[in-house]
């Protein structure tokens, strides 16, 4: 299962309570003061973790309460504080305070880290005052943790248009592949190897109409295509649900469009799929004289063509590096 927001609550730990202690020996009628601080609570930090691909632990466990520190003991001995919790999220995922819904830290690279709820300090003992005091309380935090994937290349299209079949047949995933609209319901990553240039790819559950104010799928999955280098636009050319090849074009950078300026501007390279359907090659010809760019013909399904796409993919990535 795919979970891509999630609220959590966080309580860091309290600090420990100082101690009142006092020293006596032959020489001192009221005895010492020697009672030993407490500890400091636990941090709770939240780091972002390559291997992770999704919030779905936090759907059964919202809830994070750190450890407390340890009470000051006599002899001025010092309560142990303890060890910060490290909550580990997948990387792009974005922290928000869940009141405000201000954007906290966006832990977009490995190993990236924030301390989100401080811990409380230890009490004073009472060898520097009169009186032992408690540990202060630790932060409480509510935040709501937003993914977006990272990968270099999203797959953008309609349902049925193909997407899942060419990510199966470029790279390792597995995605679900059937002959009907929306079978992909949750993005899906890839890793694509080619001469040495290695790049990942996000499966986005198809686009419709109208995806920009909630219609289908599309909505809630198009975020994961914001933080993408280009897009693959990948076309049914043979028309299989009955739709024309130049309208789905143009309905599909109009979403694109309506949801974000920035998506609409990245670059994007054209994969007129199903070439291997009879009614492709009359619709490809087209298409071609009425979208006036370079389209790659291909057949995910027969894997033809697929070369020269990757290619096209590996030196356009290239290019925006440098």
């Amino acid at each position: 299962m795919f979970i891509d927001s999630v609220k959590i609550y966080l309580k860091a730990g309290c600090g420990g309570k100082g101690c009142q202690s006092f020293y006596h020996n032959k020489y001192s009628r009221y005895g010492i003061p020697n009672g030993g601080d407490g500890g400091a609570g636990a941090d709770i930090i939240i780091t972002a973790d390559k291997r992770l691909h999704t919030l779905l632990d936090f759907k059964y466990r919202p809830e994070f309460n750190a450890c407390p520190g340890a009470h000051g003991s006599g002899n001025k001995k010092t309560g142990k504080g303890a060890a910060a919790l490290v909550i580990r999220v997948p990387c792009g995922t974005l922290v928000k305070d869940a009141v405000t819904q201000c954007v906290l830290r966006d832990l977009d690279v490995d190993g990236k880290s924030v301390i989100m709820a401080k811990g409380g300090r230890g009490g004073w003992g009472n060898h520097c005052r009169r009186q032992a005091t408690e540990g202060e309380a630790g932060e409480e935090k509510t935040l709501i943790l937003d993914l977006k994937l990272i990968a270099d290349v999203g797959l953008v299209g309609f349902p049925n248009s193909g997407k899942s079949t060419l990510i199966s047949a470029i790279s390792s995933a597995h995605p679900k592949v059937a002959a009907y609209p929306f079978t992909t319901k949750e993005p899906a990553l890839g890793v694509v190897e080619a001469d040495g240039f290695s790049f990942t790819v996000a499966d986005i559950p198809g686009l419709i109409e109208d995806s920009h104010q909630g219609r289908g799928l599309g909505d809630k999955f198009l975020r994961h295509i914001e933080r993408t280098k280009i897009l693959v636009h990948i076309i049914d050319m043979a028309g299989v649900d009955a739709r024309s090849p130049v309208d789905d074009f143009k309905a599909i950078n109009r979403e694109l469009g309506l949801y974000s300026s920035e998506i609409a501007a990245k670059k994007q390279i054209l994969a007129a799929n199903k070439m291997d359907l009879a009614p492709a090659a009359e619709n490809f010809r087209r298409f071609k004289a009425k979208v006036k760019k370079k389209i790659y013909p291909i057949s995910a399904l027969e894997k033809q063509g697929l070369e020269g796409l990757i290619e096209a993919i590996r030196r356009q990535l290239q290019k925006n590096s440098n």
